[in-house]
């Protein structure tokens, strides 16, 4: 009797996975769904500004101990506060995916920081010691560093609102701190006068950094101002720039897409002039029609 071997099963897009397979699917569904936008990128970004804000309250705890005889009770709280953030965030991003981590030169940088801040947190004040004193700049200009690096990201194309936003806010920041530590600005008008010509290093005399706190805090008001205000002006000739290349970028589009569909049209006459050959020339009752190479 012969025996009837049963039919072989195709692979084919809608048979079922074997259970092995499975696993390996949603292994890679869930890497795939965390790529395009799950929890892992929405937490770096609200790490990201946490983090920025812990770095920013180390400002006046730095300029407010500086400014006083002795040191206050609020400034080592706060060094100790943004160490505490930043151990919290490296500690967070070892359970993001590796493509969401932060890069490994920042991740070295909040590490140094996390170091610096609880060695600043225990210092006498930098009025009283030059060690002190040395160790709080060199932390400062780290903290500039990873500020700076952490907003990086709104330096892209189309994101001239946000940089004037942050050059006003830089400015206006920068007016405050001169109003709170130099004695010759009473007001917020004089602050944001001496910030503004600080930063853009024009210098007209009339007002100047006395007590050495506020000069310490005008060198970060130019190196921000450099910074901060040269984006600005760099990204306002870009938006120039790019209006007159996505003009050209749609005059090219527009003569490809004619060039285009004037190759469709002599291609479909050439198709049908063809077809019209072929139906016109004799053959006899046996001979198939040949197919166009053209359909």
């Amino acid at each position: 009797m012969r025996r009837v071997k049963p039919p072989r099963q195709r692979l084919t897009h809608d048979a079922p996975m074997s259970n092995s397979a499975a696993p390996a699917s949603g292994r890679y569904a869930n890497a795939h769904g965390a790529h395009k936008g799950g929890p892992a990128p929405r937490s770096a970004e609200v790490w990201r500004w946490i983090t920025l804000g812990a770095l920013l309250s180390t400002i006046p705890a730095f300029y407010g101990e500086l400014n006083s005889a002795a040191l206050p009770s609020w400034a080592p709280a706060l060094y100790a506060l943004a160490a505490l953030t930043l151990s919290a965030a490296l500690w967070q991003a070892q359970r993001w995916p590796v493509h969401q981590r932060p890069p490994p030169g920042l991740r070295l940088l909040d590490l140094l920081l996390v170091l610096g801040l609880l060695v600043a947190a225990v210092l006498p004040s930098s009025s009283l010691s030059q060690t002190a004193l040395a160790w709080r700049l060199a932390l400062a200009f780290l903290t500039l560093a990873a500020m700076v690096w952490r907003l990086q990201h709104l330096v892209t194309r189309g994101g001239v609102v946000y940089l004037m936003m942050a050059a006003l806010g830089v400015l206006l920041l920068c007016g405050v701190g001169f109003w709170w530590l130099e004695p010759r600005a009473p007001t917020l008008a004089d602050g944001l006068w001496l910030a503004f010509t600080t930063a853009a290093t024009v210098g007209y005399g009339d007002i100047v950094p006395s007590t050495p706190a506020s000069r310490i805090f005008s060198v970060f008001v130019v190196l921000l101002g450099l910074g901060v205000l040269t984006l600005a002006t760099a990204a306002i000739a870009t938006t120039w720039i790019e209006t007159e290349e996505r003009r050209i970028e749609r005059e090219i589009l527009h003569d490809l897409h004619r060039r285009l569909g004037m190759l469709h049209d002599e291609i479909a006459a050439l198709r049908r002039d063809q077809q019209a050959a072929l139906a016109q020339a004799p053959r006899t009752p046996s001979e198939p029609a040949q197919p166009s190479p053209l359909a």
